[in-house]
């Protein structure tokens, strides 16, 4: 019989979990039909695109209320098509904003409703519980921490493992990544990470080659990476680039490949958000910034429930790398916390031990634990 599943991944990330899942999906049901919201991974993993990734990829209140009209469109619409297709199962991937709303709707309905990343309720919002425990018959967690979370809440919730843990590898290998870049692999190499939404870009790519321009003063030798997460990005970096004093012989731009310039680099500046895992995974030193326009700073600050975002500090529970907010963030301020690992290769190692045991506790049979469980819930019929 043939099942339907419909899935919704809100930006870049979320199209990266699906994509590792969904074959491991197909392998359980061979006849399952897959469609929704997806990016290329899903796509390529054989989910038909109703709407691609970047039109729900939005950052920050500001930029959502801009958007608002058309999004609720979109969400209105989208419900509409999952009922008439018809699904037999709703899968939102991260993107609870969106996707929350999508659920409870199609709960309503009588369609059984799953949600694969959890919103960060032990973060910020912790009254969003509500809300999920109304919308969500089942959460599929990425952190060790959130199953007991959510059951407390009376929320069925199965932790399932971080998917980037088993596709980085345990042990980095630096030069052989600089090899695969065209990089001289004995050189102190930089890797600049400001993000894959254009927002994120223009806000923090130009603080970001500003600091790579000092620490390029200090070190004629160092060697600079900067991922371009999108071809639409190219011309916005160029820009920076030419106004940063960087010199360009000591700048690589890179298509895409973040985990190879992560592997490749010593320290890491990164954008707030599951770059930092990425980084900690691959057992790097980075200095994490977050700059946000300054509505959306006001209600997160308000709602906040810990005093730190990344999420190397978040699974530690305390600050164990650096994080620059708002107007911190400036080149003289991110050169120096990065020179300071740079200077200190004792304290860099002793980070990597810490991230080895995270990455270790977020290793499981993802893309495996998560196909059985959407299986599982297929098993239970309409509500």
């Amino acid at each position: 019989m043939e099942r339907r599943i419909a899935f919704a991944a809100g930006e870049t990330s979320g199209d990266l979990l699906a994509g590792l899942v969904l074959p491991a999906l197909r392998e359980r049901l061979t006849d399952a039909r897959f469609a929704g919201i997806a990016g290329d991974r899903m796509i390529a993993a054989g989910c038909e695109p109703w709407h691609h990734v970047r039109e729900l990829s939005v950052r920050g209140y500001a930029e959502v209320l801009r958007h608002l009209p058309r999004l609720l469109r979109l969400r209105r619409g989208f419900v509409e098509r999952v009922q008439r297709w018809p699904a037999d199962l709703f899968v939102g991937i991260d993107a609870p904003d969106f996707n929350l709303g999508v659920a409870a709707r199609l709960r309503a309905a009588g369609l059984r409703t799953m949600q694969y990343v959890s919103p960060a309720i032990w973060a910020w919002r912790p009254k969003r519980i509500d809300a999920i425990r109304a919308a969500v018959d089942h959460m599929l967690c990425i952190f060790p921490f959130e199953q007991a979370i959510f059951e407390r809440a009376g929320v069925r919730a199965t932790y399932v493992g971080h998917p980037l843990a088993r596709t980085i590898p345990r042990a980095p290998a630096a030069a052989a990544a600089r090899v695969r870049l065209g990089l001289a692999p004995d050189r102190t190499t930089v890797a600049l990470l400001p993000g894959s939404r254009r927002a994120e870009v223009a806000s923090l790519g130009a603080p970001f080659l500003g600091a790579a321009a000092l620490l390029a003063r200090r070190d004629a030798r160092l060697q600079c990476l900067l991922p371009v997460a999108d071809g639409g990005l190219r011309a916005l970096i160029e820009q920076q680039c030419a106004a940063s004093g960087l010199d360009r012989a000591q700048l690589t731009l890179v298509d895409g490949r973040s985990h190879d310039c992560l592997e490749a680099a010593d320290v890491v500046l990164v954008a707030g958000g599951t770059a930092t895992l990425e980084a900690m995974l691959f057992k790097r030193p980075m200095v994490i910034a977050y700059k946000v326009p300054a509505l959306t700073e006001w209600i997160t600050l308000r709602q906040a429930v810990i005093p730190y975002f990344g999420l190397p500090n978040v699974l530690e529970g305390r600050y164990t790398v650096p994080e620059v907010m708002q107007e911190a963030v400036q080149p003289a301020r991110l050169a120096a916390l990065a020179q300071r690992y740079l200077d200190r290769p004792q304290e860099a190692a002793r980070l990597a031990e810490r991230f080895d045991r995270q990455h270790e506790a977020l290793l499981r049979d993802t893309p495996a634990l998560t196909a059985q469980a959407i299986v599982d819930q297929l098993g239970r019929g309409t509500r």
